[in-house]
């Protein structure tokens, strides 16, 4: 039987950086505000020279070297965005020819998953792997939300970054990637969503996030919880098995609030929402190359990947890293 295995990490995020003293001066707020109710100190936006495609292929790249996997040996390209540069081509083909491997012509394409892309992205790879289809993959999760995001509108704009995160996963022998678990629920899409017209040429109606935080905010931790559930008992597992949760940075309570489910010291949450907000579906890839990165993920440590986002679209992953 074919196991998926992460071979390899790597995150980029803008040199620019906004404060919460920062915001002080663009909405009406406070830094005691913003961080009491979010956990959020900073966060990364884009230069005008940046984007969606720029920051993937940093990213890519990086995870690239750490998994230390000649990039003609990729085999699947998958891009976790609802924030591309253009619909058509994907972001996914950008980057194929930024690294250069266009002449081996392995499918390459977007998915928008909102904050839950890369463990959707991840699911779908593993899949591929799994039944002896390719033997590597490369994933991305990557937003740019800083361009769709009001900047009057206090309610969103303290929450959203930019930033891109990526893995390249190999065929193994012995078991990586344990399950992965995804669900939805249409009937939440006007909580969490972005309006104005798509096709208004003359881009004479902005198009901006929009967010009901509340109701968001219950929906999010009552479906985590159940996916937590969901994710122990498919694996025979319990929650003292779990050595590290690598949480979507949505909200620093939500976060805690599944800590606690867990059972598990928030010293073994890996947190970035502090000085990296919420970067959607770059955030949980950001998260585990940072831990993995700075040391404290090791080899044979189980992993719980968890997200949530618009849609409503969550999931989960359990992997052995």
């Amino acid at each position: 039987m074919n196991y998926t295995r992460i071979l390899g990490t790597g995150g980029y995020l803008p040199s620019k950086t906004i404060s919460n003293k920062d915001m002080e001066k663009i909405v009406e707020t406070t830094d005691e505000w913003i961080l009491t109710r979010t956990g959020i100190r900073n966060r990364h936006i884009m230069e005008p020279h940046e984007n969606a495609t720029s920051m993937t292929a940093i990213a890519a790249q990086r995870a690239i070297d750490a998994s230390g996997l000649d990039p003609k040996k990729i085999q699947l390209i998958i891009v976790a965005t609802t924030t591309p540069d253009n619909l058509f081509p994907n972001t996914a083909v950008k980057l194929q020819k930024i690294l250069g491997i266009t002449q081996i012509e392995a499918p390459a394409f977007d998915i928008s998953a909102a904050c839950s892309g890369f463990i959707y992205a991840l699911s779908i790879a593993n899949q591929y792997i799994k039944n002896g289809t390719i033997d590597y993959a490369l994933i991305v999760g990557v937003e740019t939300l800083s361009r769709i995001v009001d900047w009057s509108d206090r309610s969103t704009c303290i929450l959203f970054s930019d930033g891109a995160g990526a893995a390249v996963l190999g065929k193994s022998d012995a078991p990586g990637v344990y399950s992965t678990h995804l669900h939805s629920n249409g009937e939440y899409t006007d909580l969490l969503y972005l309006d104005g017209d798509l096709y208004d040429s003359k881009n004479t109606i902005p198009r901006y996030l929009r967010m009901k935080g509340n109701e968001v905010f219950k929906v999010a931790v009552n479906k985590l919880g159940q996916i937590v559930d969901e994710t122990l008992v498919s694996n025979n597992i319990t929650k003292k098995d779990i050595d590290w949760l690598i949480p979507h940075q949505a909200n620093l309570r939500i976060i805690t609030a599944m800590a606690k489910k867990l059972d598990i010291s928030m010293d073994k949450v890996i947190l970035t929402i502090e000085d990296q907000g919420n970067t959607s579906a770059a955030s949980v890839p950001l998260a585990l190359d940072i831990g993995i990165r700075d040391g404290r993920i090791k080899r044979g440590d189980l992993m719980l990947l968890e997200a949530f986002g618009a849609g409503f679209v969550w999931g989960s992953a359990l992997i052995k890293y």
